[in-house]
This record gives C-alpha cells, sequence and structure tokens, in this order.
C-alpha cells in the first residue's frame, strides 16, 4: 500500500500577531468559509466557502501574497443541485493539492448518483486543473448515491503514491451508518469504492476524513456509533483487495464524545483529536492515542475544555515542530464566539493558551476550519462568520 504523507512540522511559531487578510462580503467572493485553507509550496492559499458565490452554493477560492497585502482570486463557483445539472454545492471541507498540481475536494450537496434519494443531491467530488490560457476547470469525478456514501461533510480527500484518492461520507453506506470510500483513476474516468461501510456499534457518522501511517493503514473517528454509542477512533487495514476495521478506542464520556474531527498522526505513530462534548465538564476534549504493546492503544485526555455549550474543536489539530497542538472551537473564548488554541507540554502536563479569542467585529467569529502552518511557521484559518461584512474571514498569525 502506498504512504500519503501525514503530517507537516514547520519550525515552531512565537509571539503571533493576528491579521485578517480577507473578509468576504457574500457576494462573487462568497460567504462562511467553514474550512480552512490549504498552502503550497509558494506559499499561495486556496479555500473554500460554502455559500455566496455567483449561484449562492459556495466556491473556490486562491489567496496570492504581494508584497504586505494579499490578492484575492475566484477561481470557481458551484452551480448548486438541479437535477439538470452534474455540479455540486457547499463544500464544507479544504481542497487537496494533488501530485499533478491540481485541486481536488467534496461539495457536501449537488450531485445525484444511483439511489440518491435527495432533493438536493448527495454530495460529489470534483477536480480544478489551472489551464493553460488562463482560468480553471472544473470535472465531477463521482457523484455520491447512498449505498457508496452520502454527504461528505468535513473532512479532506488524501491521496496515496498510487494517485487514489480516500475520504469519508458520514450517512449512506451499506448500513447507513457512514463509509470510507475509495477513488480509483484510469482511462475511463475514476471508479469508487466503499471500501469499508460502518454498522453502528464498529462506529457512525464519521464527519471528519481518514488519514495514512507509514504502513499504508487508514486512522479517523466517528462521531458516533461504538459500544457506548458516544463514538469511535477507528483504523482500517488493507489484505488483499479488503479492508479491515479495528475500533481503537470506544468513547464513554468522561473520556469525550461525539468526535467530528479527524486525527492528526505525529512522527512516532501516536494520534491526537478533540472531540465536541464529553470530559469533565462536558465541553469536550482533547486526546491522544499511544500503542501499549500486542496491538493495544491507550487513550490519554490532555484537555478537557471549560466554557458553555458544545466547545471542543470541530476539525482536526495541527502541531508545530516542537510537538505543540493547534486547533480552534468554535464557541468559546471570552466573547463565546470561538478562539484559536495552543496546547504545550510542560511539567508533564499539558498546557492550554489562547491565542486569540474571536469577538464577532472585524477579526471574525465561529472558527471551525483546520489550522495550517507555512514554511515559516506562521499560522493560517477562516472563521466562517463575523469580518468588515459579517461573512467570515480569513486569518494570519506571523511571528
Amino acid at each position: 500500500m502506498a504512504l500519503e504523507t501525514i503530517s507537516a512540522f514547520p519550525p515552531v511559531a512565537h509571539a503571533q500577531t493576528f491579521q485578517v487578510l480577507h473578509a468576504f462580503t457574500g457576494y462573487s467572493d462568497g460567504a462562511a468559509p467553514v474550512a480552512g485553507v490549504t498552502i503550497d509550496q509558494t506559499g499561495d492559499l486556496y479555500g473554500t466557502t460554502s455559500a455566496g458565490g455567483n449561484e449562492g452554493f459556495g466556491n473556490v477560492y486562491r489567496l496570492v501574497h504581494s508584497g504586505s497585502t494579499w490578492n484575492f482570486y475566484l477561481l470557481y463557483t458551484f452551480q448548486g443541485f438541479t437535477q439538470w445539472s452534474q455540479d455540486g454545492g457547499s463544500p464544507y471541507a479544504r481542497v487537496t493539492i494533488g501530485p499533478d498540481g491540481a485541486l481536488y475536494g467534496t461539495t457536501r450537496i449537488g450531485g445525484f448518483g444511483n439511489e440518491c434519494r435527495e432533493d438536493h443531491g448527495c454530495g460529489t467530488v470534483f477536480k480544478l486543473q489551472a489551464q493553460l490560457g488562463g482560468g480553471w476547470k472544473e470535472t465531477i469525478l463521482y457523484q455520491f448515491g447512498y449505498f457508496d456514501g452520502d454527504h461528505p461533510f468535513y473532512g479532506d480527500v488524501v491521496f496515496d503514491r498510487a494517485g487514489n484518492l480516500y475520504g469519508a461520507t458520514p450517512i449512506g453506506g451499506e448500513y447507513g451508518h457512514g463509509a470510507v470510500y475509495k477513488l480509483t483513476p484510469s482511462n475511463a474516468g475514476w471508479t469508487e469504492t466503499a471500501i469499508y461501510s460502518f454498522s453502528g456499534l464498529d462506529g457512525s457518522a464519521p464527519y471528519g476524513g481518514p488519514v495514512f501511517d507509514a504502513a499504508g493503514n487508514l486512522y479517523g473517528t466517528t462521531s458516533a456509533g461504538g459500544t457506548s454509542g458516544l463514538g469511535t477512533v477507528y483504523r482500517l487495514q488493507q489484505t488483499g483487495l479488503s479492508w479491515t476495521e479495528t475500533v481503537l478506542h470506544n468513547f464513554q464520556g468522561n473520556d469525550g464524545m461525539t468526535a467530528g474531527s479527524g486525527v492528526l498522526l505525529d512522527a512516532l505513530g501516536d494520534l491526537y483529536g478533540t472531540t465536541q462534548a464529553g470530559g469533565t465538564v462536558g465541553d469536550g476534549t482533547a486526546f491522544e492515542l499511544t500503542t501499549v504493546g500486542q496491538g493495544n492503544w491507550s487513550l490519554r485526555t490532555l484537555l478537557a475544555f471549560q466554557g458553555t455549550g458544545l466547545q471542543g474543536s470541530y476539525r482536526t489539530l495541527a502541531m508545530d515542530s516542537a510537538g505543540n497542538l493547534y486547533g480552534t472551537s468554535a464557541t468559546d473564548g471570552a466573547y463565546h464566539l470561538g478562539s484559536v488554541f495552543k496546547l504545550t507540554f510542560s511539567n508533564g502536563a499539558w498546557q492550554y493558551t489562547s491565542l486569540h479569542d474571536f469577538t464577532g467585529g472585524s477579526d471574525g467569529a465561529n472558527p471551525y476550519g483546520t489550522l495550517s502552518f507555512d514554511a515559516a511557521g506562521n499560522i493560517y484559518g477562516t472563521a466562517e462568520n463575523g469580518g468588515m461584512y459579517g461573512n467570515g474571514v480569513v486569518f494570519q498569525f506571523t511571528r
């Protein structure tokens, strides 16, 4: 099985200064950037909005650094979910830069694959390719139905070295509890296979996407299901043409519940993630899973979030070169409008630091997306709401 690069470890960021790079107007540039951004080798940012755009169904954009400013470029506007259109709408995940330099991603609605039972469509996997004459061309790689997956949500798609594409859907699949899928390219197009369908006791509703380890195993979370019905952390191992699932942890509530994000895999093979609820005060947790010999895994709670409501992160954690963890929380902070936080291991315990508490003003509100690092250790992300026009922002922390 081929290997996907799991984690980047950029230089540590210190004394970060917060600034807004773009405030969405809600018109052609889009609105509600639920996902974070993807950074290419030149430092340009690529992202999605879940709403707005020329048709109201979101778009894909690019931010290019020029001197002290960032220039916004609209790459593609989604057309929506009519029965006459194969296009998608409302992307909730980041785009992934493929081995060919194209952008790959998913839309939550649109697309009417086999057995699709939704009036708004069951979602798509798309590709955006830059054209020699300028502009970007969209190709729909796959339209979901139901038994092959339905409504891809927060999870980014990932590639293996053979060029196959993987992702997860929180519903659909053979049993209706969600699926992990694979898209295989050929001269005739892309073929989709649901490599694993969750049945409930083994997990249900995987909102986050899977990641690869060095051996080609896939890891992820489910937000429900498992022995307690509160979600799981799972591993998928390939043997021949089939994949076998192992539940690494069943959440019990006191250690977290409703893991809506994926997991981060570090260089040692340990897993890090967050839950949206549960823990000692019910506001979610940050956790680590490590092997303890003979295939067993042990979960350690790094932090119990404290606040009002569901405070835990909705997205995958990020890690710097020193092993510090960074994340977003959508509704906590001093103003209950979200924060960007850092977790640092010191004196035998993990310490929580809020890097920014969103006010709902020009700085934005409700950051749901995963954070990204550039080569200099600067941090980038998005907030779904707030900003100068009330439609969300792209932000940066610089040293």
